[in-house]
């Protein structure tokens, strides 16, 4: 249990956990984007 309180407390942790949740967020956005262009696409052919 110390190590958990050790994590959530620990600033570099934190922006560690920040910086991939930002980036797992990016990275959604343009698998939607380019799912979403790529079926658009398909039916205008």
């Amino acid at each position: 249990m110390n190590l958990l309180s050790m994590l959530t407390n620990d600033p570099v942790v934190m922006f560690s956990f920040g910086g991939i949740a930002i980036m797992l967020g990016i990275c959604a956005f343009y698998v939607y984007y380019f799912i979403k262009h790529i079926q658009d696409d398909s039916k205008k052919h």
